[in-house]
């Protein structure tokens, strides 16, 4: 996100987390210089989350820091060393994997201890979202202790599905294009009553 008034109306809704991309080939790039009208609408309950694509440790830490953020969602070829470098700076890391028929969960266990939450992605050629949901029952497959959020062309009509998904590690969903108006510019009013019903 990157518009206030449209950050305004989301906030509303006290999702648990807002996302800003970092990557500067994302349509929804925000830019790395921090904006201030921007920072002083989200309160300290919800958490500032950045998006990156194997970007460097140097940039990230500076980018953190002069946007307060809580969390950093890692979302290209980054090692497990990297994800324990980012870590040890104190913030919280998400790492995403794009899934699909051939994804091999085991691949996870490397980064168990490293990152504090995973981010399950449908698998696309390029870094970012595709607007498309992979195959929720290849979740089966994954056994580890490790919380993840769901992503991946999730929109306002799936909140009854994702009530009714039993996986024990699942910790959120993760929305976007599904509720934008145009790349960046939430439907305020799409993401309100989601966030009510999959909270009911």
């Amino acid at each position: 996100m990157r518009d206030p008034a449209n950050i305004f109306g989301v906030v509303v809704s006290h999702p648990d987390f807002v996302g800003f991309i970092f990557y500067p080939k994302s349509k929804r790039f925000v830019g790395f210089e921090a904006l201030a009208e921007v920072l002083k609408i989200i309160p300290d309950s919800i958490k500032k989350v950045g998006v990156f694509v194997d970007e460097t440790l140097d940039q990230i830490l500076s980018v953190s820091a002069s946007w307060d953020l809580d969390a950093i969602q890692l979302h290209g070829n980054e090692s497990p060393e990297f994800c324990k470098q980012m870590q040890r700076s104190g913030l919280m890391v998400l790492k995403a994997f794009s899934v699909d028929e051939s994804f091999d969960f085991a691949i996870l266990e490397a980064y168990i201890g490293c990152c504090d939450l995973f981010l399950f992605d449908t698998k696309s050629l390029l870094p970012g979202g595709t607007g498309q949901k992979f195959n929720w029952q290849l979740l089966r497959n994954y056994q580890l202790n490790k919380p993840f959020f769901l992503s991946g062309g999730i929109g306002p009509d799936d909140w009854k599905a994702i009530r009714e998904l039993s996986h024990p590690q699942l910790f959120g969903v993760d929305i976007n294009s599904g509720f934008e108006i145009s790349p960046a510019l939430k439907d305020i009013d799409k993401i309100g009553n989601f966030i009510s019903k999959v909270r009911q």
